[in-house]
């Protein structure tokens, strides 16, 4: 004769394994995406950087093994997103001012900010425009006026990304900013401003030199002299969270990185 035994588990005992196995499957939601994010890095880069930082990340990833995962935009808002606590392992700003703010507000770790890059200030205008463009220069003002008549303008915004700020000091400077204002388009970032010269949305615009690197669409009406804005720097630095940034910053100034960034159309500050 068979007997069919049951085994009963104690009283209670069924339910405090329930909520262990609950407790680990809710710890494991949490564990394991830290696990994953170990080997990733996240950079929080200027707009202008873009071609540039995705080249570099690539290499890096093939040598390191670690992923890195861009987040580009206005230097304005990555600072604001870092105060917000976004979480990031390094601040490139395309000026001085922002990483300022952001180490007066202690989002950076402020021995680690180092300057990385310089860059200059082109005015330009749609490729399909150069024969009436070729003409044009910034001692030429009505001449400018003329060009943005019924197509704005296109710069970043002119009291927050640094792409603008250097835009509206150098128009004040050459004495063309009363009489353009009124005819500006302000975009978030500065390849946004490309982006509506390059449609032919817009008549004339205002970005870096590195911006037009590889860019056949558009045609450079004057370069912007240099005493005519502040220097264009971007300073580098990793945050309080960035415990592996530093080989990160630290491979940005190895010669793979500089001739990417050259290549780009950057200057290189650091040694």
């Amino acid at each position: 004769m068979q007997h069919n035994q049951q085994f009963t588990l104690p009283k209670g005992l069924g339910s405090w394994i329930i909520r262990c196995v609950a407790c680990l499957a809710l710890a494991l939601t949490f564990v394991l995406p830290r696990a994953a994010l170990a080997d990733r890095l996240t950079i929080f880069g200027a707009a202008s950087l873009k071609t540039a930082l995705e080249q570099i990340s690539q290499v890096y990833e093939e040598q390191t093994g670690i992923a890195v995962d861009l987040s580009l935009a206005g230097s304005s808002l990555l600072a604001r997103q870092l105060q917000y606590s976004a979480p990031a392992d390094v601040f490139i700003s395309a000026n001085a001012a922002w990483m300022d703010w952001a180490q007066s507000q202690d989002l950076i770790a402020a021995d680690t900010r180092f300057d990385l890059l310089g860059n200059s200030l082109l005015l330009i205008a749609p490729a399909a425009a150069q024969q009436k463009s070729d003409a044009l220069s910034l001692n030429d003002g009505s001449g400018l006026l003329e060009q943005v008549q019924d197509r704005p303008l296109a710069m970043a915004l002119v009291d927050a990304v640094p792409a603008g700020i250097y835009g509206k000091s150098a128009l004040q400077h050459l004495g063309l900013w009363d009489q353009l204002h009124p005819h500006i388009a302000q975009t978030d970032n500065v390849r946004a401003a490309l982006a509506l010269v390059r449609r032919g949305a817009a008549g004339l615009g205002i970005v870096y030199g590195s911006d037009i690197v590889g860019v056949s669409d558009v045609t450079v009406v004057d370069r912007f002299p240099a005493d005519s804005h502040g220097p264009i720097v971007y300073p580098a630095a990793a945050t309080h969270n960035g415990q592996k940034a530093m080989d990160f910053l630290n491979f940005l100034s190895s010669p793979i990185a500089k001739d990417i960034f050259v290549g780009q159309g950057f200057t290189v500050l650091v040694e």
